[in-house]
């Protein structure tokens, strides 16, 4: 039997990888992934997988099953005519290990449970993961940290944050395990309002506080799973001032937390922050198998419409990257999976973790910044005025589509558009506009490409942009 060097060597003489030329007769068979999935016993995200090349397709067991669900000739896989006996069984495709940055996961098939071994040895791919990219990205990190600093809200919370998260700073006001609950809602909702200055105050002391709780009921689930919410949050704040290298421990101390407890939300939503951070190391592979594979838990599946949403933003997830790795019909099909799902649950499903929510309106919210980098600002204007602003759940999602329609504007080369969509966004969330430093690199651009007017020359001395 040949190896499965062999096949991918023949399969590329015929001029295609083996997942791409699955892709492409799914497609010109008008199947779904769901659908080939079903015929092969593998779910829609593993068939993704398998096309995108995330997941290696050299099993001949495995290429024989997609040649016949498909019917592929044999040739294609560089196959030779099927031996007598008919079918075989293909092997379940498990991770390497190889490499820490060889995250191919075991996936079951929908609905079937992933065995103890399974669950963890992709914990421990996800935390091999963790330790190479802060170890491997500090120069380049180092970069966008630096550009953050200065006098400012944003720059003075991740200080704050830092320096707590590494027990240097003076123990801040504690708050009693009681009132935790309550105060982590609030510094949520301080986020959605972009208020960096009060959780400049609010975030220290709520890691100090919820560590304290923890360690005095260390089995108690509810207090680990407040703990890993709280730096969930504290995640998402890193992950908004450009911080990826502290992001990076918030991220893994939540993974780890979470998986403490049995919240497959906060698990989920642990994940999500973890692929976003890979993504933003350029890891578009990793980050995609991160969330895809959060995606496929069987815990989110079902009729519970929390659960479901939160899968719909694992898989809105996956589809941004796949639109910053460049695969424009990989964007579109995984954003219309998202919007299926958005569909399905009619409204919009707020989450307690994430309150922008899942909807509709925030999943074309992601489309606007999809299209954009996949190089179509024509694409992304018109799926920002499918948007109606007020339709979205926060203030920091306001921001979000000012900032994206901004981005879509300047790239057409629309600068009065490009500025006025900033100073929307800054009229929506001040603190936010002034302190993140891809808004800075954006009015620097304007600044250097064209002519300046009074406006602009107004909101670059606001954002510190000299």
């Amino acid at each position: 039997m040949d190896s499965g060097y062999r096949v991918q060597e023949r399969a590329a003489r015929a001029g295609s990888e083996p997942g791409a030329e699955v892709r492409r007769a799914r497609l010109a068979g008008g199947l779904t992934l769901a659908q080939l999935g079903e015929r092969t016993g593998y779910s829609a995200a593993q068939v993704s997988r398998f096309e995108r090349g995330l997941t290696p397709l050299n099993d001949i067991a495995v290429l024989w099953l997609f040649a016949d669900a498909l019917a592929i000739p044999s040739q294609v896989f560089g196959l030779t005519p099927r031996p007598p006996g008919g079918r075989r069984r293909p092997r379940r495709i498990a991770a390497s290990s190889g490499s820490a940055l060889s995250l191919a996961p075991t996936v079951a098939p929908e609905g079937e449970r992933e065995s103890g071994e399974d669950a963890v040895r992709r914990r421990q791919l996800l935390a091999n993961l963790t330790v190479t990219a802060a170890a491997a990205s500090t120069s380049l990190l180092a970069r966008g940290t630096a550009q953050a600093s200065g006098p400012s809200s944003g720059s003075l919370l991740a200080e704050r944050v830092r320096d707590t998260m590494l027990g240097l700073a003076p123990v801040p006001a504690m708050i009693p395990a009681g009132q935790l609950k309550s105060g982590l809602a609030s510094a949520m909702t301080d986020f959605h309002a972009c208020r960096y200055g009060r959780l400049a105050r609010a975030l220290p002391c709520l890691i100090a506080s919820g560590h304290a709780a923890a360690a005095q009921a260390p089995d108690d689930a509810g207090a680990n799973a407040t703990l890993a919410q709280i730096y969930t949050l504290v995640t998402r704040m890193l992950i908004k001032l450009d911080d990826p290298q502290l992001g990076w421990m918030a991220a893994d101390r939540a993974r780890v937390i979470a998986g403490a407890g049995a919240d497959p939300l906060v698990s989920a939503e642990a994940a999500r922050n973890l692929a976003v951070l890979a993504r933003k190391a350029g890891w578009h592979a990793q980050a995609t198998s991160i969330a895809l594979s959060a995606a496929d838990d069987p815990d989110l599946h079902g009729g519970d419409p929390l659960r479901l949403a939160e899968r719909g933003l694992l898989i809105q997830s996956a589809a941004y990257t796949a639109a910053r790795s460049g695969d424009r019909s990989g964007t579109r099909e995984l954003t219309d999976e998202a919007a299926a799902i958005a569909a399905r649950l009619g409204g919009a499903t707020l989450l307690r973790d994430h309150g922008g929510g899942f909807s509709s309106a925030t999943v074309e919210l992601h489309r606007i910044s999809a299209e954009h980098y996949v190089g179509e600002p024509g694409a992304a204007l018109a799926a920002a005025r499918r948007i109606s602003p007020a339709s979205l759940p926060s203030v920091e999602r306001r921001a979000r589509y000012y900032t994206d329609v901004a981005r879509a504007a300047g790239q057409a080369g629309r600068r009065d558009d490009c500025l006025n969509a900033l100073l929307a966004a800054e009229r929506q969330a001040p603190e936010e506009i002034h302190a993140r430093p891809a808004i800075r690199d954006l009015i620097s651009g304007l600044l250097l490409s064209g002519r300046t007017s009074p406006e602009l020359r107004g909101l670059a001395a606001r954002c510190r942009v000299v």
